[in-house]
């Protein structure tokens, strides 16, 4: 599983119906993170639980001597969490990007819910996307801080 998150001073999705047609709120926050969550074949239930536990405690706000000592759990931070498929494209070879490693959207929306549920347990407070459909992200980065987060089937993060 893998997540690019950002600090956010706010952020919302916005999402278009199935058939078309103009696009309607669907998320918003205030101070947080926003997570792009792609998912891949490997992932399951515990990938899920641990990529929620490591956003949730992962330490990317300021502490009062200006380091990065804090976490969203530790802030009481907000999160928006945006299944994104595309985190999975290899652009390695040629000028179309293959997205073989992302998993299909069965398999993938489950565990974008599971994280979702686990951030919750967690004591999250959590806004989402919309799965599959056309959305748009908005956001002002605050730092600006963006990291790649990723979290594998044996257990390990990077």
């Amino acid at each position: 599983m893998r997540a690019l998150v950002q600090r956010v001073s706010e952020a919302w999705v916005t999402s278009a119906p199935d058939g078309g047609g103009p696009h309607e709120p669907v998320g918003r926050i205030g101070a947080g993170l926003v997570v792009l969550l792609g998912v891949t074949h490997s992932d399951d239930e515990a990938t899920a639980r641990r990529m929620a536990e490591k956003l949730w405690n992962l330490r990317i706000f300021e502490d009062d001597a200006g380091a990065m000592n804090r976490s969203a759990a530790d802030e009481g931070a907000e999160l928006l969490v945006v299944s994104q498929f595309t985190l999975y494209g290899d652009a390695r070879k040629g000028r179309r990007p293959s997205f073989v490693a992302a998993a299909r959207p069965e398999q993938a929306e489950p565990l974008v819910d599971r994280v979702v549920e686990h951030l919750r347990r967690l004591g999250a407070q959590v806004a989402t996307g919309r799965f599959r459909t056309s959305m748009q992200v908005g956001l002002v980065n605050d730092g600006p801080v963006t990291l790649l987060v990723e979290v594998d089937d044996d257990g390990g993060a990077g």
